[in-house]
């Protein structure tokens, strides 16, 4: 069983999806959106490693 094996149960995508936005915001207003861009990409560039594309439809 690999570290990430538990982000392919639908619960822990959802809350990790949550957890994920909550740290997008909060670095958006801490930088008063000045890197929103980046803040952005690499929050992409993170779920997009743990197999969590918000582009591509669920799978059941």
């Amino acid at each position: 069983m690999g570290i990430f094996d538990r982000f392919k149960n639908k619960a822990a995508q959802d809350k990790a999806r949550k957890m994920s936005d909550a740290a997008e915001k909060k670095a958006n207003e801490r930088t008063g959106n000045k890197y929103e861009g980046q803040v952005d990409a690499a929050q992409q560039n993170i779920e997009g490693r743990l197999g969590m594309d918000r582009d591509k439809p669920e799978q059941q």
